[in-house]
């Protein structure tokens, strides 16, 4: 990408903390230090991008003056993965654990959008209980990432104790993910027509419990933050966008809800049965740092029902398939694979070859705590796509940060860039 150089003098503001000029890319007005009465100008800083408050190796090249933000640009890149191109050298499964270190704070949510834009592509109908198993999983992950949100903001506003108590209750379903899937971040739970297994016994009645004791908690929260005055000063009217511009922003998820934007992909484009489900979407007014908070502390309560619901089908279900009666899609179990001859042969095909998809093309976006996760994929007949490509609610949800910026206090910058809930493996991909 073509840059232009912001030219100064060593020890003047506009270099970098080794002595290098700082770039900006083409369509930014280069640096020019205006002159006041006073003979002041204006100052260069850099937050990150090793800095604990931009979650992530995001780095922030701030324009001041005096306290006061003139220009932000957001500099990516310093964790680029390759997640994309990766998937384009891998069968459809093994692309799987690529989608749990994007963003890795909701990776089984991840694991269930990648599934079903390949089953979208194949043609593949789940069964029920697969179904009931990915709501749980996705909600869980939305309640993991809010919670993981809400206690670093609140450090990053100057408020310990509500961390604690979100993880705290973050780590008593990380143990419920760890017992079905083995892993606590990386969990790898899909397969294309299934899931790598069902939840073990003693899951629901785990999840029962948490989900009983859950809003406590949030209560608590509530009542420490809501109407709490200097969490209020620090959080309303900052960091304000509108709802038509939200939407030219293309922003998704609590960003754009908070901005008075009733969009909800599981309401709007329902997947998974969502439509079935009962339960609310919760949209804020003014669009700001404060309506952000409001509306993902709802959306924990939403989650709670949803999980409710989810577990009242899940005894109904009991006992029922959860992959699809496809040899040429699931893998035999290994004492059919050791004594079959015929399962050996499509655990060998399957390991070997992978999953042929038709030719064609599919999208598939679903609701990910962050905002729309969409994955694309375009195929050419065999195993492995001809290009995967991720439409992360982080990236795009990043593009309004020099927008919300202008003009707010550089302490107010902090508070901004939390209340986007930026990973950057979704963003440096």
């Amino acid at each position: 990408m073509s840059t232009r150089t912001l030219e100064v003098e060593l020890g003047t503001p506009g270099l970098d903390p080794a002595g290098r000029p700082i770039t900006v890319p083409l369509g930014v007005p280069a640096y020019q230090p205006p002159q006041d009465d006073m003979g002041s100008e204006h100052m260069l800083i850099n937050i990150g991008p090793q800095h604990p408050a931009t979650h992530g190796v995001l780095r922030l090249v701030i324009e001041l003056d005096g306290e006061t933000v003139i220009r932000v640009v957001p500099h990516i890149g310093y964790l680029h993965s390759g997640f994309e191109k990766l998937g384009e050298y891998r069968h459809y499964n093994q692309i799987v654990p690529l989608t749990d270190r994007t963003d890795y704070l909701s990776p089984m949510a991840n694991n269930v959008c990648l599934a079903l834009a390949a089953e979208k592509l194949m043609g593949i109908e789940i069964t029920e209980r697969c179904q009931v198993l990915r709501v749980i999983a996705c909600e869980i992950s939305r309640i993991i990432s809010h919670l993981v949100w809400l206690g670093t903001t609140g450090i990053d506003l100057g408020a310990f104790t509500p961390f604690l108590w979100c993880f705290y209750q973050r780590e008593r379903l990380y143990n419920l993910q760890e017992a079905w899937t083995g892993a606590r971040l990386t969990t790898s739970l899909t397969r294309i027509g299934g899931l790598m297994a069902d939840v073990p016994e003693g899951f629901d009645v785990g999840l029962r419990e948490f989900c009983r004791t859950f809003p406590k908690t949030l209560d608590e929260v509530d009542a420490m933050f809501t109407r709490n005055a200097i969490w209020c000063g620090r959080t309303q009217g900052v960091g304000v966008i509108g709802g038509p511009e939200a939407i030219n922003y293309s922003l998704s998820g609590p960003m754009l809800r908070a901005s008075g934007v009733d969009y909800d992909v599981r309401k709007d484009r329902p997947y998974l049965g969502y439509q079935d489900y009962s339960f609310d979407v919760p949209v804020g007014e003014h669009g700001d740092v404060y309506d952000r908070y409001r509306v993902r502390l709802e959306e924990m309560y939403q989650s709670t029902r949803i999980l409710e619901q989810a577990l009242d089908r899940l005894d109904r279900l009991a006992g029922a398939p959860i992959n699809v009666a496809d040899p040429r899609l699931i893998l035999p179990s290994k004492s059919r694979a050791m004594s079959d001859m015929e399962a050996m042969i499509f655990h060998f095909k399957q390991v070997m070859e992978g999953v042929k998809a038709p030719v064609g093309e599919a999208y598939l976006g679903i609701e990910n705590p962050k905002g729309e996760l969409g994955y694309y994929f375009v195929s050419d007949g065999t195993a492995k796509p001809v290009r995967w490509r991720i439409r992360p609610p982080s990236f795009l949800n990043l593009a309004c940060l020099p927008r919300l910026c202008e003009g707010v206090l550089l302490s107010d910058v902090i508070a901004i860039n939390a209340s986007i809930d930026i990973v950057m493996g979704e963003i440096d991909r």
